[in-house]
């Protein structure tokens, strides 16, 4: 590619911030979306084992999956063609050792859901699988849903394109520079210009931060392992809900009649394409077969992705305080699948100069929460 392709915005990055943004920025500017990989969705986007928790992360989190809410049950009209949510539930469960971390999951949630207090005979009638006198004490929420991410990825990538935004696979960026009026973006594939640059770079956006000259904001890349094992014969686990240590220790999650499990370990580390160690992996079989009436033989599939977080892990969305038109989307971490459609909409809505929708400010979103400049406040 020899000429230099302009459009209104360029979109670095396809994952699940890049693909929400462009979809909604693309009814309205024409839009590049540029993406180092070959396929979008190639690392955290495409790892992960998502979950649509409303009680999950911290306040401005719930806030983002609130708003998120009525489009992941009521998509578009072509969107997708299959539900996005499907139900699942999801257990807490507490050692003896554990129960004030119980407690303090359950007073902060409290007003925000309704939940079931279970003793141990309540935790093993919903997750037969827990050891007899592991857990102590547990809460179930009902309202926690599996996510289809590939079919909520794909949608907003091909509305996207039905809507005039091209995607360039293989374009891994190489400079950024600021031209007074605009950015030309130097990459593998070719040369492209905008006014505006959406960071949506996942783990990698504080180095293409950098490359911009725009202030850092922290972002802490961090290793998650994940596994599944053939579930134990004869089990039906289909309608179990996940598992989930208080403590976060670990995770066990039903997927088909397999069972995925994680350490839920958040490891510093760099961006790439991370693979799993096996350390995490020694450590979450020693913490499941601990806790659930289970022995992990063989492992079927084993894999780890990226999770990037800022100070308060809560998102970063706004434009950059140093350098114009350089527009922060990052530090999604954990919660990134689940808040797409409020967050991509309110990227967009900023990105454009338009105020949020009353239905987000009434969910209780506040810029403030997400803004660049908080972080060196």
């Amino acid at each position: 590619m020899s000429e230099t392709t302009r459009s209104d915005v360029i979109v670095i990055g396809a994952g699940i911030a890049g693909a929400s943004v462009a979809d909604a920025l693309a009814s309205e500017c024409s839009v590049v979306v540029l993406e180092r990989e070959s396929y979008p969705g190639y690392h955290t986007t495409g790892r992960s084992a998502a979950l649509f928790a409303p009680v999950y992360g911290p306040a401005p989190i719930r806030a983002l999956t609130r708003a998120s809410a009525s489009f992941m049950f009521n998509p578009p009209e072509g969107f997708a063609e299959s539900p996005i949510l499907t139900p699942r539930g999801a257990l807490f469960m507490a050692r003896e050792d554990q129960l004030s971390d119980l407690k303090d999951l359950h007073d902060e949630l409290r007003a925000e859901g309704n939940f079931e207090e279970l003793d141990d005979a309540g935790i093993r009638r919903l997750h037969p699988l827990v050891r007899e006198g592991y857990a102590a004490a547990g809460i179930y929420d009902e309202n926690c849903q599996d996510i289809d991410v590939a079919t909520l990825h794909q949608g907003f990538l091909r509305r996207a394109r039905a809507r005039g935004c091209s995607l360039v696979n293989n374009a891994e960026v190489t400079s950024l520079e600021e031209l007074g009026s605009g950015w030309r973006v130097q990459t593998s594939t070719g040369t492209f210009e905008a006014p505006c640059v959406v960071n949506a770079a996942g783990a990698w956006a504080d180095q293409l931060g950098k490359m911009a000259g725009a202030e850092p904001i922290g972002l802490v890349p961090k290793r998650r392992t994940a596994m599944q094992i053939a579930a134990p014969t004869g089990a039906a686990v289909g309608g179990w809900p996940i598992a989930v240590d208080v403590s976060e220790e670990f995770y066990v999650k039903p997927v088909a009649q397999q069972l995925l499990l994680s350490p839920a370990n958040e490891d510093p580390d760099v961006p790439s394409d991370v693979q799993p160690d096996e350390m995490d992996i020694a450590l979450c079989v020693d913490r499941v077969e601990r806790a659930f009436d289970v022995r992990v033989g063989r492992i079927e599939t084993r894999w780890a992705g990226l999770r990037s977080f800022v100070a308060d892990k809560c998102p970063v969305a706004g434009f950059s305080a140093k350098v114009p038109g350089f527009f922060w989307l990052a530090g999604q971490g954990g919660y990134g699948i689940q808040t797409a459609p409020a967050l991509g909409e309110l990227a967009a809505s900023l990105v454009l100069g338009k105020p949020l929708s009353p239905a987000m400010v009434a969910e209780g979103v506040e810029l403030s929460s997400l803004a660049p400049d908080r972080l060196s406040a």
